[in-house]
């Protein structure tokens, strides 16, 4: 069984590994997403750098490999360990597509921050608790236009929202990776959180370092 939890991980980590948004500003802007605004290659980033539908795009992949990943790993784990919970196989392959995007082995584990990946894997998951988080983020970024807030509390409210819209059996571990992939997306907001608290984050819009 270990070694195929060992080939899980390693699949679902090199898809949610793929830098999208690095992928995608150098092959259509040949720039280095990297060396623009605040650094960071997830679709904010590629968004406030001018590529409106570079954004858009970095985006939509993000949140596809996260939820290719799971479905992937799920598939792998029926097949080979069938006695094993799904939903615990499910969470470790989302567990490591979003460790994937935000340390990618081919940026030097620099990636991003994992909202679009995070939500694509439990958007697989934990659909209604998805919808609700994004619902979440879609409305806190509406009222403030900060992404970084709306980011935030999103992923805060995600394992609430499947503690209660999530039914059937919810394994430990199932739990444990939903409270750990937002406690991820939240701690790699942290200096997003310092400027919040100093009044100096940009608002979605404006040409500033996210």
């Amino acid at each position: 069984m270990l070694g195929v939890c060992l080939l899980i991980a390693a699949v679902t980590y090199l898809l949610g590994s793929i830098p999208t948004g690095y992928l995608l500003v150098r092959l259509f802007r040949n720039e280095d997403i990297r060396s623009v605004g605040s650094g960071n290659i997830g679709a904010t980033n590629v968004l406030r750098s001018g590529g409106k539908g570079l954004g858009a795009a970095t985006f939509l992949l993000d949140m596809l490999k996260g939820f290719a990943a799971v479905w992937i790993g799920g598939l792998i784990g029926s097949w080979l360990i069938p006695d094993v919970p799904l939903r615990s196989v499910q969470a470790l392959a989302a567990l490591c597509a979003v460790l994937g995007h935000m340390f990618p082995i081919w940026l030097k584990f620099r990636g991003g921050k994992g909202v679009a990946t995070g939500f694509g894997v439990f958007l697989f998951a934990a659909p209604w608790a998805a919808l609700a988080a994004i619902t979440v983020f879609i409305v806190v970024l509406f009222l403030s236009r900060f992404v970084s807030l709306a980011s935030i509390l999103g992923a805060a409210c995600f394992p609430a929202f499947a503690y209660f819209l999530v039914t059937g059996s919810k394994p430990v571990f199932y739990v444990t990776v939903q409270c750990a992939v937002a406690l991820l997306i939240i701690v790699k907001h942290h200096q997003n959180i310092r400027r919040l608290l100093a009044g100096t984050e940009s608002r979605f819009g404006a040409r500033k370092t996210a």
